[in-house]
């Protein structure tokens, strides 16, 4: 269990080391109606043409483009990407594994995220409160991939505390679409 300067440190340098996590308080992009329908559009299919999105949201294709570069460059649209069906190439197997670490110092905390973004099986990382520092989104082939995943890679790093693996039975709600 942490204390709270543990708790503080932890954060203040995750916050600092997390690739793309930010401050909304202080960061966020004053978005406007037509903004948060072409973020929709995107979001339901992000190869869509500039002129069918112009069309759909009543705008030039002019306009569409720059507001589209906009939210490129101020970080709101952080990247586009295939969503893709792990059964069907070879990544059957989800699991959430939360993870605390015996020291929250910034030094073994650095070390510790410098190790997940090396790992392919980790599709997804998060700085969590709780009993636990950290929890990750893990896909591999079966159980047994798991299992050497976790035993020889995860198990071996310096200053990992307890480990605790849920299995994925199956999807009830998976979106990418926040606005």
């Amino acid at each position: 269990m942490k204390n709270k300067t543990q708790i503080e440190e932890s954060a203040s340098h995750q916050n600092s080391n997390m690739n793309g996590m930010q401050n909304t308080s202080q960061n966020t992009v004053p978005l406007d109606v037509k903004d948060l329908s072409i973020l929709r559009l995107l979001q339901d299919n992000a190869r869509m043409s500039v002129k069918d999105i112009a069309d759909a949201v009543q705008l030039s294709t002019t306009p569409v483009h720059e507001r589209i570069k906009r939210l490129e460059a101020s970080g709101v649209i952080k990247q586009y990407a295939t969503l893709i069906d792990g059964a069907k190439v070879r990544k059957g197997l989800m699991v959430i594994c939360y993870v605390s670490l015996n020291q929250h110092s910034k030094k073994s905390g650095t070390q510790f995220i410098k190790l997940i973004n090396e790992l392919p099986e980790v599709v997804e990382c998060y700085s969590i409160s709780g009993e636990f520092d950290f929890m990750l989104k893990i896909v591999t082939e079966d159980m047994n991939s798991y299992y050497n995943f976790h035993v020889n890679k995860l198990s071996q790093a310096e200053n990992i505390g307890q480990v605790q693996s849920v299995f994925i039975m199956g999807v009830v709600k998976q979106t990418h679409v926040m606005v």
